[in-house]
């Protein structure tokens, strides 16, 4: 009887060792990999930005050479006849190549448009990260201010999805006219406890997109646009760090959207524009 009893005992021990050895290995490949599960790169070829430059003949194609050698390359349209326009910063969606914006640009009025991809992605050198994303986004703001045709007074910046970190942090670290935010969360680790809710998000995160901790010290208005189809950011994240924001605050919900189809509805241009207009 006692010999039964030590062979169930070791091989229930050996049992729940290979569930803490396999689970331990689950969350270092977690911790390891977890790049490959928030930056989705989308390539772009020279061939196609040549052909891009083709169609679109006023646009101007734009290189920004970082601090650590890295070049950043996208584009500016100019929308604007005064011989200083203002200016939006257009921070994409983790699997965005953002020349597909380009179309867009005329929607904005008189604003022009700055449309430069994150590392890795489209003809941008280097591998993206949160540091890298938020220091990229001081060095693309700081070259557009120093021109000489950009209204460095009027500078907005939009983002959409994980681009709405990266807009947070730039509008918390320089001055910015307005902020306007597509599908907006409060912080990447709370979005991923919904998502893994039996792991310890906050131990694996590294790039973490704390958006509600910058939130409070921005005073620029805020435009958040939101579609309650949106499973992929649900809606409750986005009004947290509607909530937290330190200055003036607008909401418009894009009824019958999804994350991917919210900028599809003319609703959400007029939005757009109409808050585009109070400065």
């Amino acid at each position: 009887m006692e010999d039964g009893i030590k062979v169930l005992f070791f091989s229930a021990a050996r049992i729940a060792g290979g569930v803490v050895l396999g689970l331990s290995v689950l969350l270092f490949l977690l911790f390891l990999l977890q790049e490959k599960l928030i930056f989705f790169p989308q390539p772009l070829t020279e061939n196609e930005a040549v052909r891009i430059a083709g169609l679109y003949p006023d646009i101007e194609e734009i290189r920004i050479k970082t601090k650590d050698g890295i070049t950043l390359r996208g584009w500016f349209v100019r929308n604007s006849a005064l011989p200083q326009s203002p200016l939006i910063i257009y921070f994409g969606g983790n699997a965005e190549e953002v020349s597909y914006k380009i179309p867009e640009a005329d929607r904005y009025g008189g604003w022009s448009l700055a449309l430069i991809n994150y590392r890795g992605y489209g003809l941008s050198d280097g591998k993206p990260g949160e540091k890298n994303l938020y220091n990229d986004a001081l060095e693309i703001y700081d070259y557009f201010t120093k021109r000489k045709d950009i209204d460095a007074e009027r500078i907005t910046v939009k983002g959409r999805s994980i681009g709405t970190g990266v807009a947070v942090y730039l509008a918390r670290m320089r001055p910015v006219t307005a902020v306007i935010l597509i599908s907006p969360f409060d912080s990447l680790a709370s979005l991923g406890k919904g998502i893994y809710p039996y792991l310890p998000v906050n131990l694996l995160l590294r790039h973490r997109f704390d958006s509600a901790s910058m939130a409070p010290k921005i005073s620029a208005p805020l435009l958040a646009v939101i579609a309650p189809g949106d499973d992929i950011i649900p809606r409750r994240h986005s009004e947290k760090l509607v909530e937290k924001w330190g200055g003036p605050t607008s909401i418009k919900i894009i009824e019958n959207r999804d994350h991917n189809s919210v900028s599809e509805s003319e609703e959400y241009w007029r939005s757009i524009r109409e808050f585009l207009e109070r400065f």
